[in-house]
């Protein structure tokens, strides 16, 4: 809390304002991404956790390029779009390790990615996947594999960073055929 009764920007979920000493007005905070990577940095550095903080400040240089590509804050969807997409790249290092046989940065790559995957909304699961599939293909009534761009069109957005869009277009297919 600052001085003035008002949160700070990097309180945790609930924090109480005083308002004349007497009401308590109950505000809720929700984090943006960017300052909960921070705080965890901050923790991280302070913690010694070295694996952690280096994770984090790849995704925290990561959003910093966007934001210069951009030339603008991003906002949490493209943050999201950011981090999911370290998240894939960390996925191709691993499968790359493993058929190169160095077990050592494979387990390594893992141990970073379960630290971003924190920061990650939690992915479909398949029952989840499949009724999202048939909801769009009921909204756009489609028939066949002719109406697959305008289910692939309707469903990425809805889904944006919980699948995968390799996973989505077989599933698709799957409903279409």
């Amino acid at each position: 809390m600052s001085q003035f009764g008002q949160p700070h920007p990097l309180d945790k979920k609930v924090s109480f304002t005083v308002y004349f000493n007497k009401v308590f007005v109950y505000k809720e905070i929700v984090m943006s991404l960017e300052n909960k990577l921070l705080s965890d940095m901050k923790e991280s550095l302070r913690r010694g956790d070295k694996l952690r903080l280096s994770t984090i400040r790849l995704a925290r240089a990561a959003i910093k390029n966007k934001e210069i590509e951009l030339r603008k804050k991003p906002s949490e969807d493209e943050i999201l779009g950011v981090l999911s997409s370290l998240g894939k790249k960390y996925k191709e290092s691993i499968e790359q390790y493993k058929s190169g046989g160095r077990d050592d940065l494979a387990h390594k790559e893992e141990a970073e990615l379960a630290v971003l995957q924190k920061y990650l909304p939690k992915p479909l699961e398949e029952k989840e996947l499949y009724e999202m599939v048939e909801e769009v293909i009921a909204e756009v009534k489609a028939e066949n594999k002719a109406d697959f761009g305008k289910v692939m069109g309707l469903i990425m957005p809805r889904i944006k960073g919980r699948a995968e869009g390799q996973t989505v277009k077989e599933v698709v297919l799957k409903k279409l055929s």
